[in-house]
């Protein structure tokens, strides 16, 4: 009797795979290999891992620049805990991250559906999106000027409608919130191509059953489409957020932090240790305890969205 071996599945791939390497023409291909990723190998571990490395190891000691770092162990985490700066910069910057990322969703969102219903023209959609492509410096300094509350055109407009200007930058009330608009206005050209990409990838046919159903524009919108989105809104959201506390050039360029430390945003702190103060050491404990809150938010955020699954499932 004699017994049949079946082939494992790709083991005609795996034996081509074989014989290609023995071939002498190929040999070589892994030098090849090496030099052609040598160079985005070199800038990844000087330009990323040393820097983060580096960051991590100053965090445990007193740096002031012209001396050598000490080690202290964790005292800086200890003076870190008890800092109600740091406790105060961080209550402003998730302040600044719910506004940006709500209300810069909800413009995203609202922009993406009424680009994807009206219009594929690729000009109107290269016109949103311009704003991403601004100079964050740049956009901060045009809307500094129209905020202005003497010569600003947002301003003029209140005026000869209620008969007295905001200070929109220059008060505590209102200095986190036009921030946060500045931010959002820049950042929601990028965010609505995202989603006007993942809605070209819900099948027409989804609609067309919704409409034979009798549901209504707003009832397909929020039981079909958002539901659809799930993955792509996922991303945008962690993505939004983690640019969201990141945010220096906007605040640097238009309030510096004040007035009174009302938008003295994380980052703005730490930049102020280092290159104010030079306490390097600080800084890095500061920008590695944001860098750990970052990860944590960013994997809740990832389990609560369910962001590798959609509701077709």
């Amino acid at each position: 009797m004699s017994i049949m071996v079946r082939p494992r599945p790709g083991g005609r791939e795996r034996a081509y795979r074989r014989a290609a390497l023995r071939n002498p023409s190929h040999r070589n291909d892994w030098r090849l290999a090496l030099l052609l990723i040598a160079p985005a190998v070199v800038g990844f571990v000087v330009f990323a891992v040393y820097p983060t490395v580096r960051g991590v190891y100053l965090s445990f000691t007193d740096f002031q620049v012209l001396s050598p770092p000490k080690w202290t162990g964790l005292d800086n985490i200890r003076a870190l805990l008890a800092d109600d700066m740091f406790w105060h910069s961080l209550r402003v910057t998730l302040y600044f991250v719910v506004l940006s990322v709500v209300f810069g969703i909800l413009v995203s969102l609202i922009t993406a559906v009424v680009l994807h219903r009206l219009t594929k023209s690729a000009v109107v959609r290269g016109l949103v999106i311009l704003p991403f492509l601004i100079s964050g410096v740049v956009a901060a300094l045009v809307w500094q000027w129209m905020l202005d509350p003497q010569l600003g055109i947002v301003n003029i407009l209140i005026e000869n409608l209620t008969g007295k200007p905001i200070k929109f930058l220059g008060s505590q009330e209102w200095a986190i919130p036009s921030i946060a608009l500045i931010s959002v206005w820049k950042s929601m050209g990028y965010s609505t191509i995202l989603i006007v990409a993942g809605l070209q990838t819900i099948p027409g046919e989804v609609y067309e059953a919704g409409r034979l159903d009798g549901a209504s524009e707003f009832q397909m919108f929020r039981r079909l489409t958002v539901p659809l989105l799930r993955p792509i809104m996922a991303m945008v959201v962690v993505l939004t957020v983690i640019s969201s506390f990141q945010v220096f050039d906007i605040v640097q360029v238009t309030t510096k932090g004040g007035p009174a430390n009302a938008s003295n945003v994380l980052q703005m702190y730490i930049y102020d240790k280092a290159f104010n103060q030079f306490d390097f050491g600080y800084a890095a404990t500061m920008s590695l305890s944001l860098f750990v809150m970052l990860i944590v938010i960013t994997f809740i955020q990832l389990r609560l969205l369910r962001a590798n699954e959609s509701d077709t499932n």
